[in-house]
């Protein structure tokens, strides 16, 4: 099992800062990474499907997420002939906010302990209507992944499976620990759409 704990968020925040990834907290902030290129789209394939109520200016993460996101998709899709479904990308702290008051098991827009949805780090893959089999599978395909320090998987009590991916996954940060990293640079509600 892939549990969340409050030092995994912190550890996970540290890092982000470290790689000096920015978070998006105003709609200026994604509109800009988005037009920059710092956020890249994430398109549904017959692999993989987006959850409909998810905006499309929020259907946007990091290009390694992005490449993670295909590399699974496409490997579960091999598999078992079926689409995986994301439930949510990159978030703003205003919407991570309103997602707080309404889900008290939602992390922080701010502190040690935000959520990396504001970075476009995170993806929260849909666990329903999984098979015991299937889920066993993804599972499987991450924790090699996780102990290579690529992804931090976190089962939440919702349906979902929660998979921060760090920089590093597409090889675009040395991975030696003697290496400097060169800097490139959180179930989804939005405050417009009154959703849950």
């Amino acid at each position: 099992m892939f549990q969340g704990s409050h030092e995994l968020l912190v550890q996970q925040n540290v890092k982000l800062d470290q790689d000096q990834i920015q978070r998006m907290n105003s709609e200026y902030d994604l509109v800009k990474s988005e037009m920059s290129e710092d956020l890249v789209p994430v398109n549904e394939t017959n692999a993989l499907k987006i959850e409909d109520n998810l905006l499309d200016n929020r259907r946007y993460c990091r290009p390694w997420t992005r490449d993670f996101l295909q590399d699974l998709s496409q490997a579960y899709y091999d598999q078992f002939h079926a689409p995986l479904q994301v439930n949510s990308l990159v978030r703003t702290a205003d919407q991570q906010a309103y997602l707080r008051r309404h889900n008290r098991f939602a992390a922080p827009a701010f502190g040690d302990t935000a959520s990396t949805h504001l970075a476009g780090v995170a993806v929260d893959l849909s666990r329903r209507g999984l098979t015991n089999t299937q889920y066993q599978w993804i599972r499987g395909y991450l924790q090699p992944l996780q102990q290579k320090g690529l992804v931090d998987p976190i089962e939440e009590r919702q349906p979902v499976l929660h998979v921060v991916v760090f920089e590093k996954y597409s090889g675009k940060v040395p991975t030696s620990s003697s290496s400097t990293s060169e800097a490139s640079e959180a179930t989804e509600a939005d405050p417009a759409t009154s959703q849950p």
